[in-house]
């Protein structure tokens, strides 16, 4: 008889974008492909949460969540290791999504990090529920860990405050969801604010090689740095952030001679572009595969919702019968 393997939950979600870039790939996926190896996971593209900003606009919806999951596979997350799903097409989350609703008081929401940061320009009910129903996703799931950034510390502090109100309130359903912080190395973008598709000062993905090195050539670097014998000051210039990343000993190899300024920012950036290239080549080569064979990912999406639908099923049965609204007999 085979030992049965015990292993905690992870929940992760991103909403989908479309193609992602570098800031992504690091930033998250790199560490979701490490933690598949040791964690049951759940991989959520979270289009409901889009909704929050793009509810005018769904046309490009389903190619968005199509190329995110094409990122998802060629970045390495194994469909075997973990299910990869659409938010929308398990519904249970927004069922819970309403129970968890009854639970909150809307002054806790409006004092949410992401709702005052934002409430000039998105103010619909949705907007405002956003981390009630990111708080349904991870519990959903029961969930142990959920591997954040800081700045998302406080969504998954009301997760927790969720799952321990219900539990008092009904009787002991869920788990207490704790953050999983890990280091994610400082991506800049071309512009050194942090790269975002909606600032366009990223790095797809799925550029080319000219398209990679025409977009570093465009980054900000060192005003003080005009030409090649000024020495530079290589602390907080987004290409050598990311010679932290992609270059091997860049401390050693890059900045001394930027200090000194035998090691022109041209130059510099062309190092860069030749690692960078290197590292992402087999991702690139994964998207031309799978781009070939659209079933195989939409195949994938299809298992993994059956695989979260099964557990999130299981997961809606127990919160019924603690709220005692489950009435019929099956």
């Amino acid at each position: 008889m085979s030992e049965v393997i015990k292993k905690e939950t992870i929940l992760s979600g991103m909403q989908p974008t479309g193609s992602l870039h570098v800031g992504n790939l690091e930033g998250a996926l790199r560490n979701w492909v490490n933690l598949q190896e040791k964690y049951w996971m759940y991989c959520c593209i979270v289009d409901l949460h889009a909704l929050t900003a793009d509810y005018k606009d769904t046309k490009g919806m389903k190619d968005k969540v199509f190329q995110m999951a094409v990122d998802f596979l060629s970045a390495g997350l194994d469909p075997e290791k973990c299910a990869i799903f659409i938010q929308s097409e398990v519904p249970e989350h927004t069922e819970l999504h309403l129970l968890f609703s009854m639970l909150i008081t809307v002054p806790t929401l409006t004092r949410m990090p992401t709702y005052q940061d934002k409430k000039e320009t998105l103010d619909s009910y949705g907007f405002l529920g956003y981390p009630v129903l990111q708080a349904a996703d991870i519990c959903l799931y029961n969930a142990d860990k959920v591997p954040v950034g800081k700045d998302q510390e406080k969504h998954i502090w009301l997760a927790k405050d969720l799952a321990q109100r219900f539990n008092t309130i009904y009787k002991k359903t869920f788990k207490e969801p704790e953050a999983l912080f890990t280091t994610i190395p400082l991506i800049l973008g071309s512009d050194n604010r942090k790269m975002s598709k909606s600032y366009d000062n990223h790095i797809p993905l799925e550029f080319t090689e000219k398209q990679t090195e025409k977009r570093l050539r465009s980054f900000y670097t060192d005003p003080k740095k005009q030409r090649q014998g000024d020495p530079g000051t290589p602390e907080g210039c987004p290409i050598f952030l990311l010679h932290k990343v992609y270059t091997e000993n860049p401390e050693q190899e890059i900045a001394p001679e930027c200090r000194t300024g035998a090691l022109g920012c041209v130059d510099c950036k062309m190092k860069l572009n030749a690692n960078l290239n290197n590292a992402l080549q087999p991702i690139r080569d994964k998207r031309v595969e799978l781009l070939k064979n659209q079933d195989f990912v939409w195949d994938v999406l299809a298992t993994g919702r059956d695989r979260a639908r099964q557990r999130a099923g299981n997961m809606m049965d127990k919160v019924r019968k603690a709220m005692k609204i489950s009435y019929r007999k099956k």
